[in-house]
């Protein structure tokens, strides 16, 4: 039992709402009048919750935004899943709003008339979904990691001349999202005509010096390796944290991640496993634990939460279902196998990149003149890549910039607006 006491209001409509939790369960309440208010925990979810709550205690948030902005915040972040217009405006205005990012509109056709023969092995295609369940999972993921792109495949050239894409996250008949590897025409006709998420593609070819280096087998041996199996759930967050406080914009933390993953966990027990049990677990060397015994693991040990998050994910961990690469880390796996991170390969954890440490490496056309001649050609804007589809032009901060080094990417911060990214982090 809990006694709390509320006073001091600040105004007439002053609600607080608190949530209160611990490794096994999450409860929250609201206080709108000045006194002694009770907190009841009717039992305890047997011996481990007691005895960590009479060791640790029951963690309290204070929602700073009150009851009413608290609702506000779910009715901004509500939309961003809606498959509509309004679904996508508030895409768009949230990312403005958070980000600072613009979405001018690109003058139509929207679409490029491509013509396949410009695109070769290794080119990366950088894609942005504005609207419907994936367009509101990547709004959420551009804002927390500072990528202006949301996802990403690669093109592939067989020994006969046909032209490929390798995709980690494609949705296959069953509807489970795997590794695939689809013909250039399928892969492209269903980006025009079938995708609802309204993606915005842009063609990132590689410098011909780079390209020079590609090794095209090694690449197709890694691809074929990994096809069909799961989209690398267990360390997608993973890519996003690498600090203890310094990539969760506010009013995220550390412990309101612990806490929704314990909602989650209670409500959606086999996702929790696939989403972070297992690389929990890893992290720690332990094995079957689930997030009520990581937590209860990471304080005997006398360490925190928020240091377990921010250990670095390891290429050659296999997991229950194989090694594990969402979209990015799929491609770059690719990229070191073929040789593009030479001998700084086995010093880079690819699983630690996010979309914008991918497009921000120096592995690509830095030559105008040496893009695809149909490259932004209905376009008055010349970027330095090309824009193969979407109403709004895409913008790629800090594109084709840094040299790859030891450790990269392992310690990087992502705060908002400006996602200052300090040197060699």
């Amino acid at each position: 039992m809990l006694f709390m006491k509320a006073d001091k209001a600040h105004s007439w409509t002053c609600m607080d709402l608190y949530v209160f939790a611990t490794p096994y369960r999450v409860t929250w309440t609201w206080y709108f009048i000045s006194r002694q208010h009770t907190v009841e925990f009717p039992e305890w979810d047997g011996k481990a919750e007691y005895e960590y709550v009479k060791n640790k205690g029951v963690s309290i948030f204070l929602m700073h935004a009150g009851m009413l902005g608290t609702l506000q915040a779910l009715w901004d972040v509500f939309p961003l899943f809606s498959n509509t217009g309004w679904g996508e405006s508030s895409n768009l205005a949230f990312l403005e709003k958070h980000m600072g990012a613009n979405f001018e509109p690109r003058p139509e056709p929207w679409v490029t008339n491509v013509t396949t023969d410009q695109i070769q092995s290794g080119d990366l295609l950088a894609i942005s979904k504005i609207r419907g369940r994936w367009g509101g999972f990547e709004t959420l993921e551009k804002w927390v990691s500072g990528a202006y792109a949301g996802h990403s495949a690669v093109a592939l050239r067989d020994s006969e001349g046909k032209l490929w894409v390798g995709e980690s996250g494609n949705e296959n008949d069953k509807g489970e999202d795997v590794i695939a590897i689809l013909p250039w025409e399928e892969w492209w006709a269903f980006e025009q005509t079938k995708d609802d998420s309204n993606p915005q593609i842009a063609l990132l070819p590689l410098h011909p010096d780079v390209r020079a280096k590609f090794d095209v087998a090694a690449a197709w041996k890694y691809a074929r390796s990994m096809e069909g199996k799961p989209y690398g759930y267990h360390n997608l967050i993973f890519s996003w944290i690498d600090t203890v406080s310094e990539n969760y914009p506010p009013p995220l933390d550390a412990h309101l991640v612990a806490s929704f993953m314990t909602v989650w966990s209670q409500m959606q027990p086999e996702y929790a496993a696939n989403m972070w049990n297992e690389a929990l677990n890893k992290r720690l060397g332990t094995e079957g634990l689930d997030l009520s015994d990581v937590l209860v693991e990471v304080e005997k040990r006398g360490s925190s939460f928020d240091k377990l998050l921010a250990v670095p994910e390891l290429d050659d961990w296999i997991y229950s279902d194989g090694k594990s690469t969402s979209c990015i880390a799929f491609i770059l796996e690719m990229y070191k196998e073929a040789g593009l991170f030479g001998p700084l390969a086995s010093s880079i954890q690819v699983t630690e990149f996010t979309i914008k440490d991918a497009y921000m490496l120096n592995f690509f056309e830095n030559n105008a003149s040496r893009l695809p001649t149909w490259c932004n050609d209905n376009d008055s804007v010349k970027l330095p890549y090309c824009q193969i589809l979407g109403k709004y032009r895409m913008e790629l901060p800090g594109y084709n910039t840094m040299e790859p080094y030891s450790h990269m990417n392992e310690q990087c911060p992502t705060l908002p607006p400006k996602y200052n990214r300090p040197d060699n982090c």
